[in-house]
């Protein structure tokens, strides 16, 4: 198995666990960066994650466009295309529509952030990007674009979340386990913060908390035992040998 074909695999792999831990349902996508060609991307055609083999992958320009293939594309690929032309160190990006996220993308007063420590790849700051300051309220908030997807990008900037109003996150990582790790637990993080604010006040990690826990390796025991066990739950552990753990 070729550098591409084990990068697939571990595709494959992220998107049985997303849909496995309710990250994304029928919706929501992830990709990662072409291994050999930085100016790629790869992505499932349109289709629903939990299904997502290998056969459906598709290899993307950073413009959104297919490459040799006329198969139905998600809509809001440009999503991808977009972060991964303004952060050249991303390797991973997902977009999902987490129920439990959406509160804190459409709150004037509450903003998300990291009480959770194994939700820490979420970082100290979580832009919320609203569609409509830019492009009105005639949207279907769906970013359907590459100028749409830059100006996302644009508010996304150096950290590792951005909020949707109205519509879910994207997230960025520079390796696929990372990214995958992250998606699990922001959601999770998001129901905690929601509980602990019913309680008064509380206290999020610090800036210094995060920086500490972000400093795992993508090999690191601790990382691959994550991905193992989503993998299992997620019924395709059969896949694990042939990936490369999410690296």
């Amino acid at each position: 198995m070729n550098e591409v074909e084990r990068a697939i695999c571990d595709l494959v792999i992220a998107n049985r666990i997303l849909a496995m831990e309710d990250v994304v349902d029928a919706y929501g996508h992830v990709s990662i960066r072409h291994p050999q060609k930085p100016d790629r991307y790869l992505l499932s055609r349109s289709l629903s994650p939990e299904l997502v083999t290998a056969e459906d992958i598709i290899e993307f320009t950073l413009e959104g466009e297919p490459v040799n293939d006329t198969r139905p594309a998600y809509l809001e690929r440009f999503i991808h295309g977009a972060i991964y032309e303004a952060r050249p160190e991303i390797k991973a990006v997902i977009h999902a529509h987490a129920e439990a996220v959406l509160p804190f993308s459409i709150s004037k007063k509450m903003r998300m952030c990291c009480v959770a420590h194994v939700a820490s790849d979420m970082g100290a700051n979580v832009p919320v990007w609203d569609i409509a300051d830019q492009f009105g309220d005639a949207t279907n908030l769906l970013v359907t674009n590459m100028a749409q997807g830059r100006d996302m990008a644009k508010a996304l900037g150096p950290d590792t979340v951005v909020l949707m109003r109205g519509h879910g996150f994207s997230a960025a990582a520079e390796n696929l386990l990372k990214l995958v790790r992250l998606s699990v637990y922001l959601p999770r993080n998001a129901r905690i913060l929601t509980t602990a604010m019913q309680f008064g006040d509380f206290k999020p990690l610090s800036e210094n908390e995060l920086k500490t826990r972000t400093q795992f390796k993508p090999g690191s025991p601790e990382l691959q035992r994550g991905w193992e066990y989503w993998a299992r739950r997620a019924g395709c552990a059969d896949l694990l040998a042939s990936g490369t753990g999410g690296v």
